[in-house]
């Protein structure tokens, strides 16, 4: 029964993880027209959540040993809902600006804590990650895909449109007050654990995580795009864009069980990146787009949750585990946030897609190189044994 309630509140606190960035993206134009803003500054309230995310994710390991995983997860929750709550009162760039940094804020810390969490009541099943990146997965879809019929719906309300997937988190943040409660901290005092910026292993891991972010944001922001520049419709245009997102759910459940049977994580890391090669490279042929996003949303949908296993599986301790995935974090989604923004430059400069496409088929190979490289050992995933994450 305990282990039901862990495995919940995992889901619904990671539903909570996206909405208020993924709401407002597929918004972008209305918010554009509405509030008479220009690209750039519209483009920073999606940025601006993810720059943070990676800016931010190291406090998280800090208030964890200090106040609590439970707790500190908890206060996340409550940030981001804060922030989501607060669109409802006002239509100003500079309140959907300022939710954007509390919310990124609260997302940052949720993000590596939430690897924590896992490792401390999942030691010996490291593909729990799956119920995180599947209910993360969820909330992203939802609001992408809701927030445009929710403010047709009722008279063009972008306040109530961008504020109601506070639902989601009124529902966190009573669900974790109860956990909280039931959980006591403890009165002994956990050993410091620090980043661990001269580890090799986590240096790869967070390599990885940047290039694997870098084109799961620059995918997000620019399919549609490169669907209209050949041709397609917006409805159709739109319409790849969700397929891409939701073909990433089943993906997500299954890949860590995959990796959990077999232990070969580094193959699967490899398909799933092969998977996006082979979606670049049919984006450059003269085929229907359909294919191309399939295989895109494979190489996406197996990538992430294989990223938050990463630090599970090289770590002993729920302290390090936090630690290795707020590194890792702090310098992927710092990469990631990067990644749009350059495939858009390389865009301005070429006038055509093509081009893009290319540095996208690049930074993949760069994070396959990444994989290859890394030495994945032959640690056990069951209970901890010495030291051997310190050593690797």
């Amino acid at each position: 029964m305990k282990k039901t309630l862990y495995l919940f509140a995992l889901f619904i606190a990671a539903l909570n993880l996206r909405p208020i960035i993924t709401s407002v993206a597929s918004m972008m134009s209305m918010i554009q027209t509405e509030l008479g803003i220009s690209a750039l500054t519209a483009s920073l309230l999606t940025t601006l959540p993810v720059l943070c995310m990676g800016l931010f994710a190291p406090v998280a390991t800090a208030l964890s040993q200090r106040l609590g995983l439970e707790r500190t997860i908890f206060i996340s929750l409550l940030l981001i809902t804060l922030a989501t709550a607060l669109r409802s009162v006002d239509q100003s760039i500079t309140l959907l600006l300022a939710t954007a940094l509390v919310g990124g804020i609260g997302i940052s810390f949720a993000g590596p804590l939430l690897s924590s969490f896992i490792k401390k009541y999942f030691p010996a099943s490291p593909g729990i990650v799956s119920i995180y990146s599947v209910s993360m997965t969820i909330g992203a879809a939802l609001a992408s895909g809701l927030t445009i019929p929710i403010y047709n719906q009722n008279q063009h309300n972008l306040s109530l449109a961008l504020s109601c997937w506070a639902a989601f988190g009124f529902i966190a943040v009573i669900f974790w007050t109860l956990l909280i409660r039931k959980n006591k901290p403890s009165s002994s005092r956990s050993q410091r654990v620090k980043l661990p910026l001269g580890n090799k292993k986590a240096i790869q891991f967070t390599l990885f995580f940047g290039f694997m972010a870098s084109m799961f944001y620059s995918l997000t922001a620019w399919i549609s795009p490169i669907a209209l520049s050949f041709g397609y419709s917006a409805p159709n245009a739109a319409l790849l864009l969700t397929v891409f997102t939701l073909i990433q759910v089943p993906v997500a459940l299954l890949i860590p069980n995959l990796v959990n049977r077999s232990g070969k994580i580094k193959l699967w890391l490899v398909l799933c990146s092969v998977s996006e090669l082979i979606g670049l490279v049919l984006l450059l042929l003269p085929v229907p787009m359909l294919p191309a996003v399939i295989f895109l949303g494979i190489g996406a949908g197996g990538l992430f949750p294989l990223a938050l296993m990463l630090p599970i599986m090289a770590t002993n301790t729920a302290e390090e585990a936090g630690s290795w995935s707020a590194m890792s974090q702090m310098g992927g989604y710092i990469m990631g946030a990067f990644g749009p923004l350059v495939i858009g430059w390389i865009f301005d400069l070429s006038g055509r897609f093509n081009v893009s496409i290319i540095a996208m088929l690049v930074i993949v190979m760069l994070m396959i190189s990444v994989q290859l490289s890394m030495n994945m050992g032959r640690k056990a995933v069951g209970a901890p044994k010495g030291n051997e994450a310190q050593k690797s």
